[in-house]
């Protein structure tokens, strides 16, 4: 059984446009994506599907310069760019990695992967806190490629191939989904969210006290810290 993760990102983000290469740090966004993702124990491969787009090039050259695999596909089509990456790599299954989520936590991807084997759901998750008490940011989804497949072949709104799981989420009485939360009390915190989506989002990660290999209890910690300075403004 193959498991691949699937790093979905682009440099054409209307909201915060190249946000895969700013800096956090002394590192660009991807990287940390990148570099926490492949931490996971139980990953067999880790491949970023990009856009084949002009624009792209800049952010696939410096990804191929770090020798990190790279899939190229439709810039709106990302359903189709995952099934693309998917089956290059020879995934069994598929973890999905969002590039807006710097802090992914490698633990979170492997107590998923864990989870979802020992269940019979058609997709697990943890990556946002519905249904369970995950901070917002620090898990990832997962579903067979059979299932992708079948997501690819059916899921026709421009909406369901941008996001390319929402076809699940818009069709819950057709699939068997499962979450579950976190072991640890202080992580228990579905109020945090660790997403950069917007300048303000940047802004606000950007004063990061933390290094790229820290784990959930240091960032849990500093995402405290921050709110407590801005309270006290």
């Amino acid at each position: 059984m193959r498991t691949v993760a699937v790093i979905q990102a682009r440099l054409g983000s209307s909201r915060l446009p190249c946000k895969s290469l700013l800096c956090l740090g002394e590192k660009p966004l991807i990287d940390w994506v990148v570099e926490r993702t492949a931490r996971s124990h139980l990953l067999d491969d880790v491949v970023v599907a990009c856009p084949d787009t002009d624009l792209d090039d800049v952010l696939c050259d410096h990804l191929d310069k770090r020798h990190v695999n790279v899939v190229r596909g439709p810039e709106q089509d990302v359903l189709a760019r995952f099934v693309l990456a998917a089956e290059k790599y020879r995934a069994d299954q598929v973890v999905r990695i969002c590039a807006d989520n710097p802090f992914v936590w490698w633990e979170a991807i492997d107590r998923l992967i864990r989870f979802h084997a020992q269940g019979s759901s058609d997709y697990s998750y943890n990556h946002v806190p519905k249904g369970n008490l995950w901070p917002d940011g620090l898990g990832a989804e997962i579903v067979s490629m059979d299932l992708l497949r079948r997501l690819a072949y059916e899921a026709k709104d421009p909406q369901q191939r941008e996001h390319c799981l929402n076809y699940v989420w818009d069709n819950q009485e057709l699939f068997r989904t499962a979450t579950f939360d976190p072991e640890e009390e202080w992580l228990q915190r579905p109020d945090i969210r660790l997403d950069i989506d917007t300048v303000q989002d940047f802004r606000n990660m950007s004063r990061l006290a933390v290094s790229a290999d820290a784990q959930a209890r240091e960032l849990v910690a500093w995402y405290d810290a921050q709110c407590n300075i801005r309270r006290s403004k």
